[in-house]
């Protein structure tokens, strides 16, 4: 299956979840809205001078510009002057002060030619703006502030905040289960037996979901014993929205993530036509989606990034989570045998014909070093051989992956 084909399925077999909860706008960010909002109140509320200088009725420029006008007041943010402006009159003015009733003009403090005792002169001019911003010239009330689906980020929070909105509804927190399988893995730290390696997906997974609104729980490592596989699968999938394995989908004997999944739930597909990461298990155990990455390093991290998390996202109320790309040349040959979609890791940067493009070393499915100095995913089409210097390539750049 191809992957735009295997996200497809993704999305329409995975519904947002159900549940919400209340949060204030100051914590919601990274949280998916689950509801529209509208803005309560008109913003600016009222006629704000849009710089400093003196509010006037436009009819009185001429008049600015000879005998000059009479200054009756001042306007500052927060301390408005609340009468109405006269013919022949003008107050002094602060940039998100109110507009009085009578102005419809600031004349800017650079243009004054004469001020003197409450008299102003100004430069003969016809200014080209009002620099007053009208009531709702940013949002107007009832008008959306943010969509359902929506990511809260930092700009999100404070257009909200500025609409008087101190709290909203977001998509509950999925749980999400993580384990990892094989007998030859080991912690970090502890010492290694004849054969066995460190385990590395299972917290590179974990950190990867911190990007996630979701509650991750780790569920440790599963032992090659079918019928232990069987028994937490079974046990996890009543506690938690989604689980994530890594390792035990391929086709060995001591392979059984996909057989467990099938059998006590439903396999909605089994590999993908994708380079690292053919073999990935996707299914249901009742309520709960089961993703079984491949075990190889980089092949658990490239199928988390391209298939898990925006099924994930998408689980939380992501309204679109597709990894966004973007072109770039390639700054030196890239290696690739027809056959499967392939992601190769690189680094990218600006040049003086655009971005360009290279990639990282080796890029064989075990080398996590190769990330190391990677910045982002090169797109290799499945049907594309060598490609030379200068071709032009899909590129899914890591700082929208890992946030």
């Amino acid at each position: 299956m191809e992957l735009a084909e295997a996200l497809g399925r993704l999305f329409d077999t995975i519904p947002v979840l159900r549940d919400t909860e209340t949060v204030a706008v100051t914590d919601a960010r990274g949280r998916y809205l689950a509801a529209d909002v509208k803005a309560p109140v008109d913003l600016p509320p009222f006629p704000a001078s849009a710089m400093d200088g003196y509010a006037v009725n436009r009819t009185d420029i001429d008049r600015s510009q000879g005998d000059g006008l009479t200054r009756v007041g001042v306007s500052r943010a927060g301390h408005p002057w609340d009468g109405t402006l006269a013919p022949g009159q003008c107050i002094r003015i602060f940039t998100g002060a109110k507009v009085p009733a009578g102005a419809d003009q600031i004349l800017l403090q650079e243009e004054v030619a004469e001020d003197s005792g409450d008299r102003v002169r100004f430069k003969a001019h016809q200014p080209a703006e009002t620099y007053v911003r009208p009531i709702g010239h940013d949002v107007a009330r009832g008008q959306l502030v943010a969509s359902r689906g929506d990511r809260a980020h930092p700009m999100l929070q404070g257009a909200l905040a500025s609409a008087g909105i101190s709290k909203i509804d977001v998509v509950a927190k999925p749980r999400v289960g993580v384990f990892s399988t094989g007998d030859e893995l080991v912690d970090p730290g502890m010492p290694l037996g004849e054969g066995q390696i460190y385990d590395s997906n299972r917290l590179a997974v974990i950190n990867l979901l911190a990007a996630l609104p979701v509650e991750v729980v780790d569920l440790g490592r599963l032992p090659d014993d079918e019928s232990a596989v069987r028994a937490a699968l079974e046990a996890a999938s009543a506690d938690c929205n989604v689980l994530i394995t890594s390792g035990g989908v391929s086709v060995g004997e001591a392979d059984f993530i996909t057989a467990t999944i099938a059998a006590l739930g439903e396999l909605e597909f089994w590999r993908l036509n994708l380079k690292p990461g053919k073999p990935l298990a996707f299914g249901r155990v009742g309520e709960c989606f089961v993703y079984g990455l491949p075990g190889n390093p980089v092949s658990t991290i490239v199928t988390f990034l391209l298939v898990a998390k925006p099924a994930v996202a998408h689980l939380c109320g992501a309204r679109d989570s597709v990894p966004r790309r973007f072109e770039a040349r390639l700054a030196a040959p890239l290696s690739h045998s027809p056959g499967r979609a392939e992601y190769q890791r690189g680094r990218f940067q600006h040049a003086e014909q655009g971005l360009e493009v290279r990639v990282t070393g080796d890029q064989s499915s075990n080398r996590l070093s190769a990330f190391r100095e990677a910045n982002c995913l090169i797109e290799v089409p499945g049907p594309a051989g060598d490609l030379p210097a200068g071709s032009v390539v899909q590129v899914i750049p890591f700082d929208g992956l890992l946030a």
